[in-house]
């Protein structure tokens, strides 16, 4: 009997953790780099990640934190519903001339909870 009962609750526990891992949230971006060609330096520059929720809970962006202090990066505070979209807005001021790769990354509650959104380009 112990035995009988031991296993309906590895097949309850397997059941319920299985059940749960189904359902989350899941980035879909239009593009995770963009490169902005040639910019001028001392002239911030801007770009908008969209993204939309390709999963089966709401996607909760908890921070998004660029790599260096040139950077900055602003974003969709609310639940993104399935189906629904946010954006990602990152900003780069250069001063120094000479090609460049910069790096935000995205903590959520998504499939992957971390995520690199990258930029790139020359300032002139």
């Amino acid at each position: 009997m112990k035995k009988i009962t031991s296993i309906c609750a590895v097949v309850i526990a397997f059941i319920s953790l299985t059940a749960m891992t189904l359902l989350t949230a899941e980035f879909k971006f239009e593009k995770e780099t963009h490169d902005f060609g040639k910019i001028p330096a001392g002239k911030p520059v801007s770009f908008e990640y969209k993204f939309n929720n390709a999963g089966d809970e709401p996607i909760i962006i908890a921070d998004v934190q660029p790599t260096c202090g040139c950077s900055v990066a602003e974003f969709t505070k609310s639940p993104v519903k399935p189906g629904e979209a946010g954006t990602i807005k990152v900003t780069f001021n250069a001063e120094t001339k000479g090609p460049f790769t910069k790096s935000f990354i995205v903590k959520s509650n998504t499939k992957t909870p971390v995520k690199t959104l990258t930029i790139k380009g020359i300032v002139e």
